[in-house]
């Protein structure tokens, strides 16, 4: 990949000058200009240039890639963390990245995420994207799901917006609201009775409460302690839904060393829809975070329960690498809880930042299915 290549081959050998300070003093005492060379080895180091003590940085990064699900992909992503004015030098880091992507597959995306921490230890978290996603589609349920012959394309542009605010209500523990806004528009699709009657235009409004118990010492890259999240949205009718359900969402990480640069993570993760969600909102395993490897859709339901256990060891220098197990059902009752969905993979890590990795994973999924998966920050 071209993009790993040149990061690889910028932040492998950290060179520093040999004048002090990393810049020349002439003899009238005036300053010299860092050399352009000296410029591209402080953007790839570890600080990007930046403060070593405080880590804020900007970085942008930029070129192709493959997706085995929306084709040679280019794209161009900028990732920024940062301490808001009166957070200490001990409080973690607020984040924020923006992606804009375009394929071979004629898939394009614009996607900002922010994480702000306050000085308070409240949390904002924010999801603006926008995406044209042309893909297949094999029909809801896994009976449906698990038949070749359902696969047809469908093309459709999506919009989501949401928002998140936490309070600090305890040490680690914060509550607070939560607001949701969908758009999508499948504007074709080549066997439109698989949507079952459903409209091929959905909106969906979702409010709701939302609370976590955050032990973890790094959001982007934990390596000890815990996360607890659960979240309860709601989307009746008087809020403009057609399709009105409720959503509750559960999820359950922890973090704890084993041995030498290595990490244990496990996740438990759970959504379960009530009422009458939209073939669009409902349960769908195999994003680039959980069930890895799975084509994002294939399999939708109204529930899903996944899980997932992951060893992270740092090899050398910048380098690490990780490999996964776990599964999950997607499910309408219990009785469908009996198709599992095995998953398991192995990945690479580049530490493009402090506590930022640069993320390739390739994941393996039931009948041959396989997904190659790029990205910043650890999965969960």
């Amino acid at each position: 990949m071209t993009l790993m290549a040149l990061v690889a081959k910028a932040g492998s050998t950290l060179m520093v000058d040999s004048l002090p300070n990393s810049h020349a003093v002439a003899s009238d005492t005036t300053v010299l200009k860092k050399s352009f060379f000296r410029k591209v080895l402080d953007y790839f180091s570890l600080d990007g240039g930046g403060s070593a003590t405080t880590n804020s940085t900007f970085s942008v990064l930029g070129g192709p890639h493959y997706d085995s699900v929306e084709g040679l992909a280019l794209s161009v992503v900028g990732a920024a963390s940062f301490r808001l004015n009166g957070c200490d030098s001990l409080s973690q880091l607020s984040n924020a990245q923006f992606t804009a992507t375009y394929t071979t597959n004629n898939f394009w995306s614009l996607d900002l995420t922010t994480n702000m921490l306050f000085p308070n230890e409240s949390r904002l978290m924010t999801t603006v994207a926008f995406e044209y996603h042309p893909s297949y589609f094999w029909g809801m349920g896994y009976a449906n799901g698990n038949n070749p012959a359902n696969k047809t394309m469908q093309k459709k542009y999506l919009a989501n917006v949401q928002a998140e605010l936490l309070f600090k209500v305890g040490d680690g523990f914060r509550v607070g609201p939560k607001v949701l806004w969908n758009y999508v528009n499948s504007d074709t699709i080549a066997k439109p009775e698989l949507l079952e009657g459903q409209d091929l235009v959905l909106r969906n409004y979702g409010i709701g409460v939302a609370a976590e118990y955050d032990t973890r010492d790094m959001v982007t890259d934990a390596k000890r302690g815990c996360y607890f999240y659960v979240a309860q949205i709601f989307r009746p009718k008087f809020l403009w839904n057609k399709y009105a359900f409720s959503t509750t969402e559960i999820q359950a990480n922890y973090y704890t060393p084993l041995w030498r640069d290595c990490t244990l993570a496990a996740e438990f993760y759970g959504m379960l829809n009530f009422g009458n969600p939209s073939w669009a909102k409902m349960a769908l395993p195999g994003d680039s975070h959980r069930m890895r490897g799975y084509y994002l859709g294939r399999y939708r339901d109204n529930h899903m329960l996944t899980t997932q256990v992951e060893l992270r060891q740092h090899i050398w220098g910048r380098h690490g690498m990780v490999v996964w197990a776990g599964g999950g059902s997607v499910f309408h009752n219990a009785d469908g809880l009996k198709h599992f969905l095995p998953n398991f993979g192995v990945g690479y890590r580049f530490a493009f930042r402090r506590r930022m990795n640069i993320r390739l994973d390739y994941g393996f999924a039931k009948s041959g299915q396989t997904g190659f998966m790029f990205g910043l920050n650890e999965a969960f």
